[in-house]
């Protein structure tokens, strides 16, 4: 299949999506980014990649960092990581204070923000520094190009902390955090702001499509965690809306406020998609369409 021009055509069909939905407001400097822009990309095992539109623009990947935080402390830690966070989905907001008073201060799962805080307290402590640490692995896995952390943003969403430092205070306060919650929520933050295209993205995302083994040849994960976080992004990665995800793109996904959406076709591929408009559930518009859209055009979904 001439994947390079099937994308171009996905591109075209979801265009009219294109300024529809909300830019992400509650960090300042995100709300600044054009609704109207769209990129798309596919990195496949055989080592082909392709993409289309806005493809090679960088944006802040945001809460997709939480899969690749999540895959670089999983092997270290194993099954006692599942006692720190859990692996179900919240029904609730990203940011939800409910769910976490009345569950003792253990996150429902890795990808709301209270379990991805409590990951990356865990990759501080394995590592001494956990965004340099996510950084590192981006930087050896996605190709050419810069990929750096937007300082700017980071900055920006510290100055907007209250309701992740909520989050952290109240999990420490059941022994759940183990390092300083400012130390914690820089990392965090900074871990957010890294910026990729989507040619990066994908190809950084391919060790899930691989069972664990990357493309230098370096096995970041087993079998069975790469199937461990596949599942927790199917269930999980797209905050309240994974039923949503489910039902149309039929992947495991992982979507950011930034308008990123990182998807897995096991043993074949992954796609990376960008466009800043987002529907109410924080995903972007664009980004659903076109992985909905290649599913149905391809047949390749896990279902």
């Amino acid at each position: 299949m001439d994947y390079s021009a099937l994308l171009a055509e996905l591109a075209a069909e979801v265009r009219p999506l294109l300024g529809q939905g909300r830019v992400a407001d509650y960090i300042p400097l995100l709300a600044r980014a054009d609704p109207s822009r769209f990129g798309l990309a596919m990195a496949d095992l055989e080592g082909g990649l392709c993409g289309t539109g806005d493809d090679q623009e960088s944006f802040s990947i945001q809460s997709i960092s939480k899969v690749f935080a999540l895959a670089l402390t999983l092997p270290h830690l194993g099954e006692p990581l599942w006692r720190r966070v859990g692996k179900e989905p919240s029904g609730n907001p990203f940011n939800s204070l409910v769910q976490l008073e009345y569950e003792r201060g253990l996150p429902r799962n890795p990808f709301i923000n209270a379990g991805a805080l409590v990951v990356t307290d865990a990759l501080l402590s394995l590592t001494g520094d956990a965004c340099g640490t996510v950084l590192a692995f981006l930087r050896a896995q996605a190709g050419p190009g810069q990929v750096a952390v937007d300082e700017d943003i980071a900055e920006s969403e510290w100055q907007h902390r209250d309701r992740n430092a909520a989050l952290a205070h109240f999990m420490k306060s059941f022994g759940n955090l183990h390092n300083p919650v400012d130390e914690v929520l820089r990392h965090y933050f900074r871990q957010c702001a890294i910026r990729m295209n989507c040619r990066q993205l994908a190809r950084a995302g391919l060790f899930l499509a691989n069972h664990g083994l990357c493309p230098d040849g370096r096995r970041l994960l087993t079998r069975s965690q790469a199937k461990q976080i596949n599942a927790i992004m199917l269930t999980c990665g797209t905050y309240d809306a994974a039923g949503e995800f489910a039902y149309r793109v039929g992947l495991p996904c992982k979507s950011g406020v930034g308008g990123g959406i990182l998807a897995i076709i096991p043993n074949r591929m992954a796609l990376a998609t960008w466009s800043p408009g987002l529907d109410a559930q924080g995903n972007s518009l664009a980004g659903l369409a076109v992985l909905d859209h290649f599913t149905t055009r391809t047949g390749l979904s896990i279902f």
